[in-house]
C-alpha cells in the first residue's frame, strides 16, 4: 500500500513537472497564435475602424455577406485557389524528383544537395530582390528590353497581371520545391533499404516500384509536404507584396485584406475577408486526408 502511494506521488510530481516544462510553449502558442486568431474572429463581427466616429458596433455577419456578394471577392478567391493549386502540384512533382535524385549516390552528389537546399535556406527577403530584378530589370539594357517585351506579350495574351502572377508562382515553386525535396529525402532515408531491394526483385520496372513501394512508404511525408505547400500558397502575402511592390496587379485575398485594413482602415471587414480563406483551406485539407489517409477497410 505504501509503495503504491509513493508511486502515485511520484507520478503526480512527474505530471506536474511535465506541465511546468510545457508552460512556456503553451504561453507562446497562446500569445502568438490563439490570441491573434481570437481577436481577428471577434473583429470580423464588428465595424472596427480607427477612422469611424463613435464606438465599434457589432454587425454580426454583415461583413461576410458584403464580401460574398462582391464579384471582386470571387475573382480574388479564384486566383488565390489557382495559385495555391498550381504551386502545390509543381512543388510536389519537383520535390519528388529532387528527393529521388539525391537518394542515389552519384558523382557530384555533395554539390547537388546544397544546390537543391539553398533556395529554401536562403533568406526570402534577399532572394526575392534577385527575382524581382531578373523579371523586371530596373536598368535599361538589352536584357531589360527582352524581359519587357516578354512581359507585355504575356499580359497581352493572358490579360493584365498575368506576368505578375507567373512571377510570384515561379518564385513560390522555386523556393518551396527545395523544402519539399529535402523533406521527402529525409523520408526516403528513413525507409529500410531492404524494402527497396525486395521491390527490385519483384519488379524490374522503376515506374511500378515507384507507385507500389515508394509512394505508399512516403505517404506521411507527402501529406505533410502538401499541407505545408497549401498553407503557404494561401497565405503567400509576403512574396506577392515584394514581387509586385505592394500593388494589386492581380487580385489575391491576402493583398486585398491588407490594403483594406492598412490602407482603408477597415479592420472589421478586412478580418472577415482574411477569414474567408479558411473554408478553402479546410476543403483542401479534407481532400488531402482522404487521398493520403484513406479509412481502414474492414476485414472480409
Amino acid at each position: 500500500m505504501l509503495s503504491r502511494r509513493r508511486t502515485d506521488a511520484r507520478r503526480r510530481r512527474e505530471i506536474g513537472l511535465a506541465y511546468l516544462l510545457l508552460a512556456p510553449t503553451l504561453l507562446l502558442i497562446g500569445g502568438v497564435l490563439a490570441y491573434p486568431l481570437a481577436w481577428e474572429i471577434w473583429a470580423s463581427f464588428t465595424s472596427l475602424s480607427p477612422l469611424q466616429d463613435g464606438t465599434t458596433a457589432f454587425v454580426g455577419l454583415d461583413n461576410y455577406r458584403q464580401h460574398l456578394a462582391d464579384r471582386q471577392f470571387w475573382v480574388a478567391a479564384t486566383v488565390t485557389v489557382a495559385h495555391a493549386a498550381v504551386t502545390t502540384v509543381a512543388k510536389l512533382g519537383l520535390g519528388v524528383g529532387f528527393a529521388l535524385l539525391l537518394a542515389r549516390p552519384f558523382r557530384g552528389r555533395a554539390l547537388g544537395f546544397p544546390a537543391v537546399f539553398l533556395p529554401w535556406a536562403y533568406p526570402a527577403s534577399v532572394s526575392v530582390i534577385g527575382w524581382y530584378w531578373t523579371l523586371s530589370p530596373p536598368i535599361t539594357t538589352a536584357y531589360s528590353v527582352f524581359m519587357g517585351t516578354l512581359k507585355y506579350t504575356v499580359d497581352n495574351a493572358l490579360g493584365t497581371g498575368a506576368w505578375a502572377f507567373l512571377s510570384v508562382t515561379l518564385f513560390n515553386i522555386w523556393r518551396g520545391s527545395s523544402f519539399i525535396g529535402v523533406l521527402l529525402l529525409a523520408g526516403i532515408n528513413a525507409v529500410p533499404p531492404e524494402l527497396f531491394e525486395y521491390a527490385t526483385l519483384e519488379s524490374k520496372s522503376a515506374w511500378q516500384r515507384f507507385w507500389a513501394v515508394t509512394v505508399p512508404l512516403l505517404r506521411p511525408f507527402l501529406a505533410l509536404g502538401v499541407f505545408l505547400s497549401l498553407t503557404t500558397g494561401f497565405a503567400d502575402l509576403a512574396n506577392v507584396w515584394m514581387l509586385t511592390a505592394g500593388r494589386i496587379i492581380f487580385p489575391v485575398i491576402g493583398t486585398q485584406a491588407y490594403w483594406l485594413a492598412i490602407g482603408a482602415g477597415q479592420l472589421g471587414p478586412a478580418s472577415a475577408l482574411s477569414l474567408l480563406l479558411v473554408p478553402f483551406l479546410l476543403a483542401g485539407l479534407v481532400v488531402l486526408f482522404r487521398l493520403f489517409e484513406p479509412p481502414d477497410r474492414e476485414a472480409a
